[in-house]
């Protein structure tokens, strides 16, 4: 062991005089420490590592889930480090989070003298007796793998590495495409074992293979369990924006992310997903948790902040004129620090656009279509939020050409068949109907609303309404001031299909939201009014002066 080279990250004296005393002991003598993430990484830019012990603890600049990423990204990890995390928390989010980064083993502090000498020493066989087995899963040569792997299931010599050998041969029949295999391959395998990930990979199996019933009475066994729960959801988010299921998708995905909050990649998609099923409230606080979990992390950026002030100015243009004074407040208090920070140069271009979206918000057009005209190019190389922010402010201020411009430029830089871009490329193809079709945001049709019924002029507030339904779907105060209007229109004419049709969506809304007591009032009162519940008396429609200013 004298030629294994051993590094150390923990923020504890204690961790580090145990591991390298057992580590001596054991005949390893190479043996590095780090007490923060930064000296960490300055090592692994001059030595090559084969064992890393990651404590997820690191002092001050980031925490051990965001150094495994950026020691990864770097390539200071690879398939022939052995990483090992460590951590004193064991709580449920913090295991799933440490456990979808697939290090090779987790170890929870204080430590054991015994439980370190068992355990490297299967680590370092591990290593030795699979490596011709590992290496074709490297090279991602998956059929050599399954031979090789069935070979070594033969010898007993190995019989304490063969949960992983027989995991090794399910993923790759997966690799291969070989669906039915691997099937009957997990379900042979639960015959004799009861391990999380076989019931997992099953369900994978039936999903790939369009047996939703079995897949679906799977799932819920799996949700109910703390071993599989995170997984399972995971799994059915995966499927779900395969096939175009957005709304479970997003429904699955924010269980999935409350499990393991720290993984950025899927908090973006839970961005996206609230995005496509125009949850604002969802979108703001999608990019809040990305903003604070990226920080020091190699995913951090200006475009971070940016983000949470573009979502903040997206559902202020929808909120009441309270909420989204509180918002817009914030969000000038995080333009503020952009501006005053070294980023300032880097990003003139999109706090401009920002400060034209906030100047339509509270109706000063002028001023948006001055600061606007400081935006000369539109391009394919911006980044695809700066793009979508600027089609936005261009909308925002009625420029439909430049709009329309930047709208083409958008579509053009989503193409793929990513996940990813599947749930913009949908996300897109709504806004494209909306901002063509609407020429204003929720709250000025609100508002535009609010003025037609005080003048009697029914159809023209329904009209407003339903606009600003089609851009914000899930929001209370508007479905409820569209019920009160189509009482109104109902005292002189039945009500049509296309009136008819939104009741129903006002009736979803109602059934997934939980209103509070007097919203759950009204709605009653408005359905009554509209003879939608025939078995109860129906009383006065009187007017109220909160009609267009309903609470969530």
């Amino acid at each position: 062991m004298n030629d294994y080279r051993v590094l150390i990250i923990d923020d504890q004296s204690l961790v580090h005089d145990s591991l390298k005393k057992t580590l001596t002991n054991l005949g390893f003598h190479k043996i590095h420490s780090a007490t923060n993430a930064h000296y960490a990484v300055r090592l692994c830019e001059t030595i090559t590592f084969d064992f890393i012990f990651l404590s997820f603890n690191v002092n001050s600049d980031k925490d051990g889930f965001h150094l495994y990423e950026e020691l990864k990204f770097c390539g200071h990890i690879n398939t022939q480090t052995t990483v090992i995390f460590l951590s004193a928390d064991t709580s449920q989010d913090l295991v799933n989070s440490i456990v979808e980064l697939e290090p090779d083993d987790f170890w929870a502090k204080p430590l054991d003298t015994r439980t370190i000498i068992s355990r490297v020493g299967f680590l370092i066989n591990s290593r030795k007796r699979l490596n011709k087995l590992f290496s074709f899963v490297d090279k991602q040569q998956f059929a050599a793998a399954i031979y090789t792997a069935e070979r070594n299931l033969k010898m007993p010599e190995l019989e304490e590495y063969f949960p992983k050998i027989k995991r090794i041969i399910g993923t790759s029949l997966f690799k291969l495409h070989q669906f039915d295999e691997a099937e009957r391959y997990y379900r042979k395998l639960l015959d004799q074992h009861n391990y999380s990930w076989l019931h997992i990979e099953l369900c994978r199996s039936l999903l790939k293979l369009k047996r939703e019933q079995e897949a679906e009475i799977m799932l819920g066994d799996l949700f109910l369990r703390d071993d599989t729960r995170f997984a399972a959801y995971d799994l059915i988010t995966s499927y779900c924006i395969d096939n175009e299921r957005f709304k479970e998708a997003y429904n699955y995905i924010k269980r999935a992310t409350l499990l393991a909050p720290r993984n950025i990649n899927r908090n973006k998609k839970l961005w996206d997903l609230a995005r496509l099923n125009h949850d604002r409230l969802g979108q703001y606080k999608a990019t809040i948790t990305i903003y604070k979990y990226a920080k020091n992390s190699i995913h951090d950026s200006p475009h971070l902040r940016l983000n949470v002030i573009r979502s903040a100015i997206d559902l202020a243009s929808a909120s009441h004129q309270s909420e989204s004074a509180s918002l817009l407040k914030n969000a000038n208090l995080l333009l503020k620090q952009l501006e005053q920070s070294n980023y300032d140069n880097e990003i003139n271009n999109q706090l401009i656009v920002v400060k034209a979206r906030m100047a339509s918000l509270v109706q000063n057009k002028s001023l948006a279509d001055n600061l606007l005209t400081q935006i000369y190019d539109d391009s394919v190389h911006d980044l695809l939020e700066d793009n979508l922010d600027k089609m936005k402010a261009f909308h925002e201020v009625g420029n439909r050409e430049r709009t329309s411009r930047i709208l083409s430029i958008v579509k053009k830089q989503i193409a793929g068949d990513s996940l990813s871009s599947k749930v913009i490329d949908k996300y897109l193809e709504q806004e494209s109907i909306e901002r063509t079709e609407i020429n204003f945001t929720p709250k000025e049709l609100k508002e535009m609303a609010e003025v037609n019924y005080k003048n009697n002029r029914f159809k023209p507030a329904f009209m407003n309404l339903s606009q600003a339904f089609v851009l914000a779907p899930n929001n209370i105060a508007i479905a409820l001031s569209l019920l009160k209007v189509l009482v109104k229109i109902a005292v002189h004419e039945a009500i049509n299909e296309e009136q008819e049709d939104i009741i129903n969506k006002i009736k979803e809304l109602q059934n997934e939201s939980e209103l509070s007591t007097e919203n759950t009032a009204l709605y009653n009162q408005y359905l009554m009014n509209l003879k939608r519940h025939p078995d109860q008396n129906e009383y006065s429609d009187s007017p109220s002066p909160s009609e267009f200013s309903h609470k969530k």
